[in-house]
């Protein structure tokens, strides 16, 4: 003989054709219920793009420059040519320097004042220990070194020249 079912009190007082539908009409009670109920989703915005990858070159290398004393020359020279073979004119922004070529753009600063002049080297010298630039009385206007005569001068080379030549560094 086969085993009774034991099912809950509620379900054993109805017939089995009654109980078959409940089971079902809670079914679809359950399922009409559940498609019934409002699913929300959280609206998530997209990540923003990467920002663009750009390419910074590393800064030029600052010139070397140079620590030393510089004189100005002018009196008895003014129309006399220079090692470049032009003529010497004391009122233009020129230098003479051991060192670099005939043809370079140097920045001059005076540091005793902070002032500055671009001089173009035109001739070699100066001839005197311990001076590597001698400048032009307009350029030594210019930084404030005419009535001293010489001063303790930073040199920075702008542009310099290539094959040109060059004054011999000792003399």
């Amino acid at each position: 003989m086969a085993a009774a079912r034991k099912l809950p009190l509620r379900l054993t007082i109805l017939p089995d054709r009654l109980r078959c539908r409940c089971v079902w009409l809670w079914l679809l009670i359950g399922l009409l219920a559940s498609g019934c109920a409002v699913h929300t989703v959280a609206y998530v915005p997209p990540p923003p793009p990467p920002p663009p990858v750009t390419y910074t070159p590393p800064p030029a290398p600052k010139p070397p420059a140079i620590i030393t004393r510089a004189s100005w020359y002018g009196p008895g020279f003014d129309g006399r040519k220079t090692a470049s073979g032009e003529r010497f004119r004391s009122n233009k922004l020129t230098a003479a320097a051991k060192g670099l070529p005939l043809g370079s753009h140097v920045r001059v600063t005076n540091l005793k004042n902070g002032r500055s002049a671009t001089v173009r080297v035109n001739d070699c010298g100066p001839y005197h220990r311990g001076r590597k630039l001698d400048l032009s009385k307009a350029a030594a206007r210019k930084l404030g070194l005419v009535h001293d005569g010489t001063a303790k001068v930073k040199i920075v080379v702008i542009k310099k020249p290539s094959g040109t030549p060059v004054c011999p560094p000792s003399i």
